[in-house]
């Protein structure tokens, strides 16, 4: 198996399978194949399965991708500018993500249910109780917001990140949350009410562009439509209402809506 990542802000990770390999994807992932590889949409082991993923935002389905004969050539593309990372696991290696970061792997990589250990930090983490996992072996390519940064922590090593940038991170990091000092700085600082506190030993992978932060400035934008009677709303109204009410709601929590 062959693989390549191209582009810059909207990348695309391009896969050469040789006759007999998989890879796997979650649904509306698939950019373009050639007529060699054979699709087979399934729930990923099970109804039990299909469910647990939903739980994590993921699909309820899974897709199949193999190759056939020679030539077989998939490609997959998140939905927002960001970068693809691949990583290689060993057996029995695992990475937490964020619930939207999985893009696909190969069929030996097993994705599944991750839940937040401590209550606060699910609360006001940023993602929520359920996380995701992928445990090897084998090579899974992960899809974060903007820019990349990658940071390995020494024991006992503390990094406080606004929890929309924290995207990946190995299971041996702990963690939680850290509410921000000062009175100031929690009203007038911008960056709400609690910061995620990332402990070592392990590495972390940092996204520079929250989905949030992206939502918040295309609202910005929307135009208020009138309803029929001149009234509040239609539908663009209605979406830049939502769009604000969660940068309100961001901006208190510190994290993703």
């Amino acid at each position: 198996m062959r693989y390549e990542i191209t582009g810059t802000v909207m990348q695309t990770v391009s896969i050469d399978l040789a006759p007999g390999e998989t890879v796997y994807s979650q649904t509306h992932a698939m950019a373009w194949m050639s007529d060699s590889v054979n699709m087979h949409t399934n729930t990923g082991g099970g109804l039990f399965a299909g469910l647990k993923r939903s739980l994590t935002g993921g699909s309820f389905f899974v897709t199949d991708f193999t190759g056939e004969r020679g030539n077989a050539h998939v490609a997959f593309a998140p939905r927002f500018p960001g970068s693809i990372i691949a990583r290689q696991l060993a057996p029995g290696e695992s990475l937490i993500c964020r619930r939207e970061s999985f893009l696909c792997a190969e069929k030996s990589v097993s994705l599944e249910l991750a839940w937040q250990q401590r209550i606060g930090a699910g609360f006001f983490g940023g993602a929520g109780f359920i996380l995701q996992k992928v445990t090897g072996p084998g090579v899974v390519w992960l899809d974060l917001s903007g820019e990349v940064v990658h940071k390995t922590l020494a024991p006992g090593e503390r990094l406080l990140v606004h929890a929309g940038h924290v995207g990946v991170h190995e299971p041996t990091v702990s963690f939680d949350i850290q509410m921000v000092p000062g009175f100031r700085n929690i009203l007038f600082g911008g960056e709400g009410l609690f910061l995620a506190s990332l402990t070592g030993p392990g590495q972390i992978w940092l996204q520079s562009m929250p989905i949030l932060n992206l939502a918040e400035a295309i609202a910005e934008y929307l135009p208020a439509a009138e309803g029929p009677r001149g009234g509040g709303g239609g539908t663009v109204g209605a979406l830049a209402g939502a769009g604000i009410v969660g940068g309100i709601l961001g901006g208190l929590l510190g994290g993703e809506s």
